[in-house]
């Protein structure tokens, strides 16, 4: 009798997909004009720079942004969604909760930040810093804006001393563990070079550009930021005079 052959070694399992050394998360409120070009350009700015993802996390859009994604949905390409409107800040803290890579990079989901300028914010990185802000050299918004903005950045900087004359550029790049370390609250997005300072971690600034928006509405007001923002500025320096900084540890082992 033959005997049978032998059975093929059973295939090995798929290795896991490896974490990818950056997320990009886009916060989108009401943007399914903007989010494919969107994700167009930071594809083409990231292509060359190895492993990354990009997260969009929509914050109760009724417009169908999800819907304008749902082709493009893939292992590299992810969309989160909140039930309601939580407003910007939750919206990042999302993305980064569940983004995957060490770093992350934030821009605003209207196309006004350029991702051509995610590989300026990556090369400034270095051992020291956490945290790697974009400046807009120029504001591409309307006259109201830009001098509501330049009164609020000179009032904060003079008040909390960050030594940033542009906080409200949402592209940014910073540590995730660091990140998660931040006290949460409703502005954070707009305070972090003097939370992430307050914390011990090291910050840099990197000129970038600013576009027009392409399609669709601002989702803010000038006077009602102004009015929320004053309560903001208030906690945000109490919190930085009452910080409590990490320190380095060392535990001590039983000999042998």
């Amino acid at each position: 009798m033959t005997p049978a052959a032998p059975l093929p070694a059973p295939a090995p399992p798929p290795a896991a997909d490896p974490a990818p050394a950056l997320s990009v998360v886009v916060p989108v409120l009401n943007e399914a004009e903007n989010v494919i070009p969107l994700l167009d350009e930071i594809e083409g700015a990231l292509a060359a720079r190895g492993g990354f993802e990009v997260l969009f996390v929509d914050d109760g859009s009724t417009d169908g942004t999800a819907a304008a994604l749902a082709p493009r949905l893939c292992d590299r390409v992810r969309l989160v969604r909140h039930a309601e409107r939580r407003g910007q800040s939750a919206a990042v803290r999302t993305g980064v909760r569940n983004a995957r890579g060490a770093w992350i990079a934030t821009l605003d989901g209207d196309g006004q930040n350029d991702p051509a300028d995610i590989p300026a914010l990556l090369d400034r990185r270095d051992a020291g810093l956490s945290l790697v802000a974009g400046l807009r050299r120029v504001r591409n918004d309307s006259l109201s804006k830009r001098l509501a903005s330049r009164l609020a950045n000179g009032v904060r900087d003079a008040i909390l001393r960050d030594g940033c004359r542009d906080s409200g550029c949402g592209l940014k790049l910073f540590r995730r563990d660091a990140f998660l370390d931040l006290p949460a609250f409703v502005a954070l997005h707009r305070f972090l070079p003097a939370l992430f300072l307050s914390q011990g971690h090291g910050v840099a600034y990197v000129d970038v550009g600013h576009r027009p928006r392409r399609a669709g509405t601002s989702k803010y007001g000038n006077l009602r930021r102004a009015l929320v923002g004053i309560l903001d500025l208030a906690g945000v320096f109490w919190l930085q005079r009452r910080a409590v900084r990490p320190t380095a540890i060392t535990e001590d082992r039983p000999g042998p």
